[in-house]
């Protein structure tokens, strides 16, 4: 079972960990800082012994694997470097957490709504709703609102559940939902946020947010 060092600390951009199995350009580690892509969270860029990472899958609940650019010189046994593109996660840690306010504003408006879709990538998040009308009228509150949440420097809080230890949960103030994202630990750290309305068709709508640099 992997540890998942990105859980206790999501701002660790580099670790030694020893490598448990390789098949061909396939590597198995003990521990990771480096995220797969789950939840919609788009997966961390980086290396590990210098070589790049094309691709970290999460295998199941325990495990992860990570798909090299070549068959790598290590062996398992080894005990290998492994470093993320920091400003790239830090990216996706600031659009997660703004991701999540957005959608407790939307539903705060509107009421609760199916989420049919979400995804968090470096270069936005995005929220899709089985919703029937245009969500493009309620945008600039919901971005002010956002806004005056993202000021006020509200902590965040990204644990385990106590009642269920295979769920995490993400806590903001009032707001508590379940995720095993990576997130950052003030709202003061997201910045500038934007939101845009994106028509993705019948009875569907989606919300991006962007960042502002």
């Amino acid at each position: 079972m992997v540890i998942k060092l990105f859980w206790q600390d999501p701002y660790l951009k580099e670790c030694n960990a020893i490598v448990t199995a390789i098949e061909e350009n396939k590597v198995w580690l003990d521990q990771t800082v480096f995220f797969a892509f789950s939840g919609g969270q788009a997966s961390d860029k980086g290396t590990i012994n210098t070589i790049n990472v094309l691709e970290a899958v999460k295998q199941n609940e325990d495990e992860i694997y990570y798909i090299l650019e070549k068959e790598p010189d290590f062996k398992v046994g080894d005990n290998v470097k492994v470093e993320i593109d920091w400003d790239y996660r830090y990216k996706i840690m600031k659009l997660h957490s703004a991701a999540h306010i957005v959608y407790y504003f939307f539903i705060e408006k509107v009421g609760q709504q199916k989420v049919i879709g979400s995804n968090i990538n470096v270069d936005k998040a995005r929220l899709d709703f089985a919703y029937n009308e245009s969500v493009s009228q309620l945008l600039p509150e919901i971005q002010e609102k956002t806004m005056e949440i993202i000021n006020k420097g509200i902590d965040i809080k990204a644990f385990r559940d106590e009642k269920d230890p295979t769920r995490r949960l993400w806590e903001c103030g009032k707001w508590l939902m379940p995720c095993g994202g990576t997130h950052v630990k003030n709202t003061k750290e997201i910045g500038q946020i934007k939101l845009k309305r994106n028509n993705i068709g019948a009875d569907k709508e989606r919300i991006e947010v962007s960042l502002v640099d």
